[in-house]
């Protein structure tokens, strides 16, 4: 059928069982903890961290269509804890934040693992991906939150130290601090600023020196939630693997996530030729060097959404059938290969290291699904079947909470 309607998409699924990975979800249960955290969070404790969930992935997270809608979804049930962790700055054109607006002046040099910057990845770079470095005296950065809701108490900025011994000064509120950026070798190093109450805006500003930021984030120290969405356009998890383990171990210990979501695929499963084996070891190793990074903290990884394409040089980007959905345009859709490889990767290592696991293609019903989601009314995803418009974000984030509530409630 041409048309369908959205109603009939959010039609929940049921939630698969706890060790059922060829179903929606695997050891959701898992993540019990932080489900018990979030309970706790409820009271809006004065002076009490916010429960805080770290995504980390490609251009959906960075989108922050699914992130933003679950974040919505948590912080109605549990309370807002703040908008979390942010890259500094807007590191590309059309940043978008959710919930915040982001100024950033000129005289800034961008670095990333991928994509525009990544010329500059010797710069080592942290959970966000992307750093900035000064290059004028003056320059700036700045956040003011949109929504009462998104009003901070807590300041983090993480920055790298080293013998230059650049200053960074940060207003919020009746606040002024200067930041002294000194080490005699490069060493990540993240400031916490507590303002006493509830702010709207900071302001950071470089010194006459260059100066490298990491990351920024703001949080409300009243209990409930944050989501922090650290996203790539165009990245895969190997991107992700260029980031520095001294600057995530120092922002780990900042942030404090209480469950960190891996959320990439869909590029490894659009890529011209995909090898399974290099993939799989990719995946375990940044599993493995998560759990060192930060041991005790739950994982979540979500598989790669429904996806179609009308390349035909992706027809033949990894070994498989060639899945081909119902069309009337020309070429006709199909699934590229590489990407039912990369979820079949994913279950199976989930299920051996005993991560949690989320279908995502499951969740939107199945193979070809992305034809559906495209031409709802109103439309789940956009016309190139592969990402999500809010509506669709919203159908998602209460799929997702739907597996998690029935996982934690067994």
């Amino acid at each position: 059928m041409k048309r369908l309607a959205a109603a009939m998409l959010l039609t929940l699924p049921a939630a698969a069982t706890a060790s059922d990975c060829d179903r929606a979800g695997c050891n959701l249960a898992t993540l019990k903890p932080v489900f018990a955290q979030l309970e706790a969070a409820r009271a809006r404790t004065p002076g009490t961290r916010p429960v805080h969930i770290v995504q980390i992935g490609d251009s959906h997270t960075a989108g922050d269509v699914l992130t933003g809608a679950w974040r919505d979804l948590l912080q109605a049930r549990y309370g807002s804890g703040g908008r979390g962790v942010l890259a500094p700055g807007r590191p590309w054109e059309g940043y978008i934040t959710r919930g915040v607006t982001v100024s950033m002046s000129s005289g800034w040099r961008v670095a990333a693992t991928f994509g525009k910057g990544s010329e500059n990845a010797a710069v080592p770079l942290g959970l966000s991906s992307y750093s900035l470095t000064s290059l004028q005296p003056g320059a700036t950065i700045g956040l003011t939150t949109d929504v009462p809701a998104m009003d901070f108490d807590r300041v983090v900025l993480c920055a790298i130290a080293d013998a230059n011994a650049a200053t960074l000064d940060v207003h919020v509120g009746r606040i002024d601090q200067r930041i002294t950026l000194d080490a005699p070798v490069p060493t990540p190093r993240c400031t916490t600023i507590r303002s006493g109450g509830a702010q709207a805006s900071v302001t950071i500003t470089a010194g006459d020196r260059p100066a490298t930021i990491t990351s920024l984030a703001v949080f409300r120290d009243l209990g409930g939630m944050a989501l922090s969405n650290l996203g790539v356009i165009g990245a895969q998890l190997r991107h992700f693997a260029r980031t520095d383990d001294a600057v995530i171990a120092e922002e780990l210990r900042a942030y404090a996530p209480d469950l960190i979501v891996l959320a990439f695929g869909t590029n490894e499963g659009f890529s011209p030729r995909f090898d399974p084996r290099v993939y799989e070891a990719t995946l375990r190793g940044q599993i493995d060097r998560l759990r060192t990074l930060a041991p005790g903290v739950p994982l979540l990884l979500l598989g790669a959404p429904d996806a179609l394409t009308r390349n035909q040089a992706l027809r033949t980007n990894a070994e498989g059938t060639v899945v081909g959905c119902p069309d009337p345009g020309s070429p006709p859709l199909f699934a590229p290969p590489a990407l039912d490889a990369v979820r079949g990767i994913q279950r199976k290592v989930a299920r051996q290291l005993g991560i949690a696991f989320w279908d995502w293609q499951a969740a939107m019903g199945g193979p070809c699904a992305a034809r559906g989601w495209t031409d709802a009314v109103p439309p789940l995803m956009r016309p190139d079947h592969v990402h999500f418009r809010w509506p669709g974000g919203q159908a998602l984030a209460a799929r997702l909470q739907a597996n998690l509530d029935a996982a934690m409630s067994e």
